[in-house]
C-alpha cells in the first residue's frame, strides 16, 4: 500500500451538515442504517457501528493482517482506534441535535493479548453525562466474549450550534459503493512481520535503526496508516504519518484513536530501544490527552517518545504529538512489561494477567 493507497481519492465523508440537527441518538441510527456513507477509516479498517441506545455504543472491527506491529501481535494502539468510536458515540447518544463533542482524554488498559483472527467488539457506555463534560468507559472483547481491554474517555461537550438546517422529515440514501472497489482493510496486507531470528539476533536499537534506515521492511500497521520510524537512540524514539483524510472520522478530522495509535507506536518503540535481543515487550496501558484537533491536510504529524522509567519488568515513557508547525496536538504516556527470553510476537506467553 505505500504510496497505493494514499494516492486513491478517500472513500467516504463526514456527517452531512444538513443531518447535523438530529439528535445524537437519531444520527447514530442513520449511520448504521447505512442512510449515511461511513466515515473514511471505516473504509480504511472495516471498523463500524452495530448498536446505539441512549448512553450505549457498540462497534466491530475484523483482524487483519494490516493490523501487525513488526513483532507480529495487535497492541493497544490499535485498539484505541476502535475503542474512540463506542466510547464518543456513548456520550453522543445523550445529546440534542446541533450539539457536537471532542474527546479531551482517552485510556485503555490492556488485560490479554489480541487474537490473531476474528473481529473485536467494543461496548461503550455512558458514566456520567453533564452539561459540559461526558465520561464514557468501553469493554473491548473477542469474538468468544473474553475481555480484551478496557477504556475509558473524557469527553468536552460543547454549547448548541447556531445556524443548524432542520433536518429533512425523510432521511436520505446513501449512494452505493462501486462494486469494483475493493477496501483496503479487503486488500493483501502489505509490509512485513519481522521473523524470530532478527529479534534474537538484534537488540531493539538495532532493529528500529535498521527500520529507519530502511535496511529493515516496515510491518502491516505501518503501511496501513503511513506511519515511519525517522529517528532512534537509547531510550526515545521518533515516529511520523501524513494526517490523511483516510484516517477521518464522520466529524470530518483525523480520528483521535489514530493519533493515539501513532503515540502508543512511538511509546512502544522508546522501549523497544532499551532492550537487548531476545527479549520482549508487552505494552500494558496508554493514556493521551488532546490538545488540538487535526485536520486531514496531509501534513506530517510527529510522536516524540522518551523512556521515564527502565526497570527489570517494567518501563515507561511519555509523547509528544506535534504537528508540521512544532504545535503540540497531544500528551501520551504508557508503560510496558519486560519479558525476557520470550518470542517478539509472544507465542510463547497466552495471557498477560
Amino acid at each position: 500500500m505505500g504510496g497505493e493507497i494514499w494516492n486513491e481519492p478517500v472513500r467516504g465523508s463526514s456527517f452531512p451538515r444538513e443531518l447535523f440537527g438530529l439528535s445524537g441518538i437519531d444520527q447514530l441510527r442513520a449511520l448504521i442504517s447505512g442512510r449515511v456513507a461511513p466515515p473514511p477509516i471505516g473504509h480504511l479498517t472495516g471498523m463500524r457501528p452495530t448498536e446505539a441506545g441512549p448512553g450505549n455504543a457498540t462497534f466491530v472491527m475484523p483482524i487483519t493482517s494490516w493490523l501487525q506491529t513488526p513483532q507480529g501481535p495487535v497492541m493497544g494502539g490499535v485498539i484505541a482506534i476502535l475503542a474512540d468510536g463506542p466510547l464518543g458515540c456513548a456520550i453522543q447518544s445523550i445529546l440534542p441535535g446541533a450539539t457536537g463533542y471532542t474527546t479531551s482524554e482517552l485510556s485503555i488498559n490492556m488485560v490479554r493479548p489480541v487474537p490473531r483472527t476474528g473481529q473485536l467488539v467494543a461496548r461503550g457506555r455512558l458514566v456520567h453525562g453533564g452539561r459540559m463534560l461526558a465520561l464514557s468507559e468501553v469493554f473491548v472483547t473477542d469474538d468468544a466474549g473474553r475481555l480484551i481491554a478496557h477504556g475509558t474517555s473524557r469527553c468536552v461537550i460543547f454549547p448548541p450550534a447556531a445556524g443548524v438546517p432542520e433536518p429533512p422529515p425523510t432521511l436520505p440514501t446513501a449512494p452505493p459503493e462501486d462494486a469494483d472497489w475493493t477496501p483496503p482493510y479487503l486488500r493483501p496486507a502489505g509490509g512485513t512481520v519481522l521473523g524470530q531470528e532478527i529479534w534474537s539476533e538484534r537488540s531493539g536499537l538495532e532493529v528500529l535503526r535498521a527500520q529507519v534506515s530502511g535496511e529493515l521492511p516496515a510491518p502491516p500497521l505501518h503501511h496501513l496508516l503511513g506511519m515511519v520510524p525517522t529517528q532512534a537512540d537509547e531510550g526515545s524514539c521518533t515516529f511520523s504519518m501524513p494526517s490523511s483524510g483516510w484516517t477521518t472520522s464522520p466529524s470530518g478530522l483525523v480520528e483521535g484513536g489514530v493519533t493515539a495509535c501513532l503515540a502508543d507506536i512511538a511509546l512502544g518503540g522508546a522501549v523497544q530501544t532499551t532492550l537487548p535481543a531476545g527479549t520482549a515487550l508487552a505494552p500494558t496501558d496508554l493514556r493521551v490527552q488532546f490538545i488540538r484537533p487535526v485536520p486531514p491536510d496531509g501534513g506530517p504529524v510527529t510522536a516524540t517518545a522518551t523512556v521515564v522509567h527502565r526497570g527489570r519488568g517494567v518501563a515507561v515513557a511519555r509523547a509528544e504529538i506535534t504537528n508540521g508547525a512544532g504545535k503540540v496536538l497531544a500528551l501520551a504516556s504508557g508503560s510496558a512489561v519486560i519479558l525476557p527470553h520470550r518470542r517478539a510476537d509472544l507465542a510463547d506467553d497466552a495471557t498477560l494477567t
